[in-house]
């Protein structure tokens, strides 16, 4: 099963990423991270496809998709 894992330091609550998912797995939180910003954080992670559009569609580069224990990247940073 995939598993979605958010930076909440490096979120800045773009939506970006909810936007993208096609599952609606990922939501804002209620809480605000140290910046400020209400972070992003996966709420239904048992309906993820690992698709990755979440994680490619943030310009902050918090979001990492592990499918079957194993980090798939697009991009090196």
């Amino acid at each position: 099963m995939p598993k979605i894992q958010v930076d909440e330091s490096r979120c800045k609550g773009c939506e970006r990423c909810k936007i993208a998912c096609p599952q609606a797995v990922i939501a804002m939180s209620d809480k605000l991270n140290s910046k400020g910003y209400f972070f992003a954080t996966p709420k239904e992670q048992p309906r993820c496809l690992g698709c990755m559009l979440c994680a490619v569609s943030c310009p902050d580069v918090a979001i990492q998709v592990f499918v079957h224990g194993t980090q798939y990247r697009f991009f090196n940073y």
